[in-house]
């Protein structure tokens, strides 16, 4: 995504009077009393700039006009630490003075009362996960004559922040069981030039001269004037399909499961899935592959395949903009896979649908890797109860990984150990099953 967002709202304003007039009025009258029963002219003396002050207020309505809020966020270069927002406010309202009221994360965190115009106040926010968050939201309401009239509260104005997740350097993918490409980094099945040794061959119409093996042509022709080709393995490209299901967002405490707590939950489960989804990408894009992106959920975003830099800048905005749906309605229909592709299925495989598709996939032909997103569990303040239901969730998942490896699907864990090194192994699997494909 850019390295700034911007929101602008524009709201009527509309003055209402407050307690202040008639605390000043009553103010007037008592000291006014006071004086007269007292004899105290002093005390009338203090009353009558306060009656005035009060009438003025009374008589002279602010007039009426709009309220501009503009709240922007970029990131702060300048921060020691990474993931540091800043955002700004601009009030523009015809009033003495503007009081805004500030919530992060979803929290009120302050009020400020500030003179109107632009960066009138700016906050600071360091961001705990990836993908859209709330980063600030902003309540205006104007106040004029000394706090004798105010505005009603203008509408909550909200910026959304799409946090883009750090990457895992990869150095090999696996890749799809029979490659179509006739050009990439990849060894595939017809004969082209680029790759290794494929055979001897007698010329054929199309072949270049300078590939005349000529040492094979003295040796092993049998006609005069027959010459023989060495001919190599074309190098062909891959499709990479990144398929995201974003049914569970589960943090690494267990307590916070079925909870929306941020803050207490650790790395989530999508936390894992966008960094593998990105880091997968930009693996793809780095050895001249194409990839795809679908998000399973339903109305979720696709991406269709595409190679190179904008490419995987248009995916990273998509994979940085992806959260949890939060809608208990399952996906009806399948993304469209293209044929030769190798299909990458982020789940925490609770709901059997991930599993579903990825079975579904590998039986259409495809390769097929499911990568476990779910991170570490931590167990701490779980009730037995809530223990064994933890155990009981986890075997039950065990069971579907085991159903996922006799159908063929490679498994690689993404938060436990080094995703890197399962890839490479499954990378090798896929390489021995091209090897032995006809």
């Amino acid at each position: 995504m850019s390295d700034g967002v911007r929101t602008s709202i524009e709201a009527p304003l509309r003055w209402r009077r407050t307690p202040v007039t008639a605390v000043g009025l009553i103010g007037a009258v008592l000291l006014g009393a006071a004086g007269v029963a007292f004899s105290r002219p002093d005390l009338v003396a203090v009353g009558i700039p306060l009656a005035l002050a009060t009438a003025w207020a009374l008589a002279r309505r602010p007039a009426a006009g709009i309220l501009h809020l503009t709240v922007s966020a970029h990131r702060d270069v300048d921060a020691a630490q990474t993931g540091v927002v800043v955002g700004e406010m601009d009030a523009a309202l015809p009033a003495d003075w503007v009081q805004l009221a500030i919530d992060q994360g979803g929290l009120r965190t302050g009020l400020a009362d500030t003179a109107p115009g632009g960066g009138v106040l700016r906050t600071r926010s360091r961001l705990r996960h990836s993908g859209p968050s709330e980063i600030v939201a902003v309540t205006a309401r104007g106040v004029d004559q000394d706090g004798a009239w105010v505005t009603d509260p203008g509408p909550r104005t909200a910026l959304t922040w799409n946090g883009v997740p750090d990457t895992v350097p990869l150095q090999q993918l696996p890749v799809a069981l029979r490659l179509t490409g006739l050009h990439g980094g990849h060894e595939g099945a017809r004969p082209g030039q680029g790759g290794d040794f494929r055979d001897i061959h007698p010329f054929a119409p199309g072949d270049e001269l300078r590939r005349v093996d000529w040492r094979a042509t003295a040796r092993l022709a049998r006609r005069p004037g027959e010459l023989l080709v060495r001919r190599t393995h074309a190098l062909s490209d891959s499709t990479v399909v990144i398929a995201m299901d974003t049914a569970d967002d589960l943090g690494e405490a267990v307590v916070t499961w079925g909870t929306d707590d941020p803050e207490h939950s650790g790395v989530t489960s999508l936390d894992l899935a966008r960094q593998a989804a990105l880091s997968l990408a930009t693996s793809a894009v780095r050895a001249g592959d194409r990839i795809a992106y679908h998000v399973l959920a339903p109305g979720g975003r696709t991406v269709r395949a595409g190679a190179g830099a904008r490419q995987l800048a248009r995916v990273r905005d998509v994979i940085a903009a992806t959260g949890a749906h939060g809608a208990e309605v399952r996906y009806r229909r399948a993304p469209v896979i293209a044929h030769g592709s190798i299909v990458f299925v982020l789940s925490t495989f609770f709901d059997g649908a991930a599993a579903e598709l990825a079975t579904h996939w590998r039986a259409a032909g495809h390769a097929v890797v499911a990568v476990d997103v779910l991170p570490a569990p931590h167990a701490e303040r779980l009730a037995r109860e809530q223990l064994l239901a933890m155990r009981t969730l986890l075997a039950e998942r065990e069971d579907v990984f085991a159903e996922l490896r006799a159908a063929g699907v490679d498994v690689v864990p993404w938060g436990i150990g080094s995703p890197d090194t399962a890839l490479r192994v499954a990378s090798r699997g896929q390489r021995r099953l091209r090897a032995v494909r006809p």
